[in-house]
């Protein structure tokens, strides 16, 4: 899977994923009445009303763009309903071609981290057959329970084919709480240098044609630090959160890619599926056209990172 997801980036030249985390806010009003007047205002509703609203923003973006990444919380707040709507835009995404990224940021020890690789990147065996329960291509792993949590997401993604992107630091403001802290048995270096050394280490056994199937998780928001990983970790595709709303734009990504122009692949949630509530288009598009907002969003956010890159 990794080497299609490099090879679709080449091919569609954007290194770019399409966060899909909707709330209730972004979603327009006409289509959470026409869920509403059929389920009403129930987790059903709101359910449809998340499906539905995903379907526009894949349907205007899907050419552009090689995947997708589903926050599954945005989904697991509404209960049931909102887990079915997971799956569905799973299973809408992968129809029309792209790469999903299940953004689930699990992480635990033994048959319980098992079990978390097994429902999201493998199969369950049920008497005499074999279910894929949610089937995304990439999952985000939480490390800090040591390779204790990550080996049984290794493990399945070797039988699968697939692949993990492993938090090594993240794009929020109180990341560095913990994962800048400096570790004396380690000459002094920061946590999340420690732990990209790990990433690194435990991607050399599970390697792609030229890039590991372990990622790692480096906010845009810490473009110094995203170069020290980035040299850390010099097979590691890196998945870089926090374009965008969070302040993170082009120029300050350069060094999150390697020199073969790859290396790295930027998320835009909100950024791009709120688009048109964003002051740059709500007086071109109408909530009513929140799909063309979107695909005017991924477009600008092509072009910002094909100039900063030099590929324009």
């Amino acid at each position: 899977m990794i080497n299609r997801l490099l090879k679709e980036i080449q091919k569609k030249n954007a290194p770019i994923v399409v966060g899909l985390d909707p709330t209730m806010k972004f979603i327009p009003e006409h289509i959470k009445q026409k869920a509403f007047s059929v389920y009403g205002e129930t987790l059903q509703g709101a359910g449809e009303a998340i499906w539905q609203f995903n379907k526009g923003i894949v349907d205007a973006v899907y050419e552009l763009v090689p995947a997708v990444k589903p926050q599954i919380a945005m989904y697991e707040q509404f209960g049931i309903e909102g887990l079915i709507a997971y799956k569905k835009t799973i299973d809408y995404c992968k129809s029309k071609g792209l790469v999903v990224i299940g953004d689930i940021k699990r992480g635990d020890i033994g048959s319980t981290s098992t079990a978390y690789a097994i429902g999201h990147l493998g199969k369950v065996q049920i008497g005499s057959e074999t279910y894929a329960p949610f089937d995304e291509d990439f999952a985000t792993v939480n490390p800090y329970l040591g390779t204790d949590g990550v080996k049984p997401f290794i493990d399945v993604c070797r039988e699968e084919k697939k692949g993990i992107f492993v938090l090594v630091k993240t794009s929020n403001p109180s990341s560095g709480e913990f994962q800048d802290r400096l570790i004396a048995d380690a000459d002094n270096r920061p946590l999340y240098e420690i732990v990209g050394r790990q990433v690194d280490e435990w991607g050399k056994d599970c390697m792609g044609e030229n890039y590991s199937y372990v990622g790692a998780v480096v906010g845009a928001t810490y473009p110094e630090m995203g170069k020290v990983l980035r040299s850390l970790m010099p097979k590691t595709l890196i998945l870089v959160p926090g374009y965008g709303a969070q302040g993170g734009k082009g120029a300050d990504l350069v060094h999150f890619f390697n020199e073969d122009g790859l290396g790295a692949i930027v998320n835009s949630s909100r950024g791009i599926i709120a688009a048109y509530q964003n002051d740059k288009y709500k007086d071109t598009y109408s909530p009513v056209n929140y799909a063309d907002a979107a695909r005017a969003a991924v477009i600008d956010m092509k072009e910002d990172l094909a100039a900063a890159l030099g590929n324009n």
